[in-house]
């Protein structure tokens, strides 16, 4: 008798779930690539009424979160492979389970060793000391970071734990910047605004500087619900505006952030921090196309770009070394670091440039050791120097 994939896979399903061994299920690729429903992600949540099956379906500009019965979820999960994806990877406490079903209609399931932490317990309340709060946090609450309970949702505590990073990174940054009232701070690329909510709350809250703060980002819809979000949390020296980062008129910035500016957007944020002379400048930079499109290594370096990976790998750093040159030279005592490795950052490095009042670098000997660094590697001028030498 032929078994079927479908089936033995829905009885692992079902065993992990009933066994509360469920770490994740992720269901993915898409059978419409017009829909805007890009994958859907299930864990276990534990509720006032119950353990459930905690939905998050991730859309292109927004998450939706629903909980079901263990009975009621599973019918989902089944109506989605159904008719909606394609695949399902499974992650539990003993194993991994990947069930596939080809573009010719063949159903494929299999079984690896677990790579992902075993779940030990469910309740949202066991959370570390964190810079962030939870309790009474209303923002943290609207973007679905804590239930109405303000425990972090166990499928939200990945993103949890990169907000604190971030404002523990900056927080040695921020404390030794002196700053003039009403400074303005300004987020470009702010997106559905998480780390933008948690640096006002931080700086406004922790610290007691409020700041003149605005995320630019140019999808209409996030600007729309973040300046809600903002109006329920009370945060009125923060707004959301639409707009490019190249283009969007800003009165002032003495703080500029820039996190996962896809290639070229990441200079245009780092011009625009540095003439504006804003006294801080933060990216963590996405994509790095423009130089790798124009690498032309000869000679015994060609073998380090000869394979694709490597050759990504190899540009990231060229492209990050620059633009940390490039801070160098306009008077910023600069920091590469890694910032933080989660699914909701794959760029994991981060830039940080703070204004140094009574440096006085040598500009041309830096921009000459750029281009020998450009030479080597056969690439024409970068992109950010292309902006500065427009200025």
């Amino acid at each position: 008798m032929e078994h079927n994939p479908a089936e033995i896979f829905f009885d692992k399903l079902s065993q992990v779930i009933d066994r509360k061994e469920l770490i994740k299920l992720v269901i993915s690729n898409q059978k419409s690539k017009s829909s805007d429903l890009q994958n859907i992600i299930i864990t276990i949540a534990q509720l006032k009424r119950g353990y459930r099956l905690n939905f998050v379906y991730r859309h292109k500009t927004k998450d939706i979160t629903k909980n079901y019965e263990f009975t009621e979820g599973i019918e989902l999960i089944r109506k989605a492979l159904v008719t909606d994806f394609h695949n399902a990877d499974l992650f539990s406490n003993l194993e991994n389970t990947s069930l596939i079903t080809t573009p010719a209609g063949k159903v494929k399931m299999s079984v690896h060793p677990p790579t992902m932490r075993p779940v030990e317990e469910f309740h949202h309340d066991k959370v570390k000391s964190r810079v962030i709060n939870t309790v009474g946090n209303i923002y943290l609450r609207e973007l679905e970071i804590t239930n109405a309970n303000w425990e972090v949702r166990r499928e939200m505590s990945d993103k949890y734990k990169q907000i604190n990073r971030y404002i523990e990174l900056l927080e040695p940054e921020i404390k030794d910047l002196t700053l003039p009232s009403g400074y303005h701070v300004v987020d470009m690329g702010s997106g559905k605004g998480y780390l933008t909510f948690a640096l006002y709350d931080y700086l406004a809250n922790t610290l007691g500087k409020v700041p003149v703060m605005t995320g630019v980002e140019y999808r209409d819809d996030l600007v729309n619900t973040c300046n809600m979000i903002a109006g329920k949390a009370k945060f009125s020296q923060l707004r959301f505006i639409a707009g490019t980062i190249e283009k969007v008129e800003l009165e002032k910035i003495d703080i500029l952030i820039a996190l996962h500016a896809c290639d070229t957007a990441t200079d245009d944020a780092i011009y625009r921090g540095i003439t504006s002379g804003a006294a801080l400048i933060v990216c963590a930079p996405c994509c790095h196309k423009q130089v790798r499109k124009e690498m032309n290594v000869t000679g015994e370096l060609g073998n380090i770009v000869k394979y694709g990976i490597l050759k990504e790998r190899q540009a990231e750093i060229i492209t990050d070394t620059i633009r940390a040159m490039i801070l160098e030279a306009f008077g910023y005592k600069t920091k590469v670091f890694e910032f933080i490795s989660t699914e909701h950052t794959p760029k994991n490095v981060m830039i940080v440039g703070r204004k140094m009042v009574q440096e006085n670098p040598d500009k041309q000997k830096i921009f000459n050791e750029i281009k020998a660094i450009r030479d080597i590697f056969g690439i024409g001028k970068h992109y950010l120097e292309n902006l500065l030498l427009l200025k």
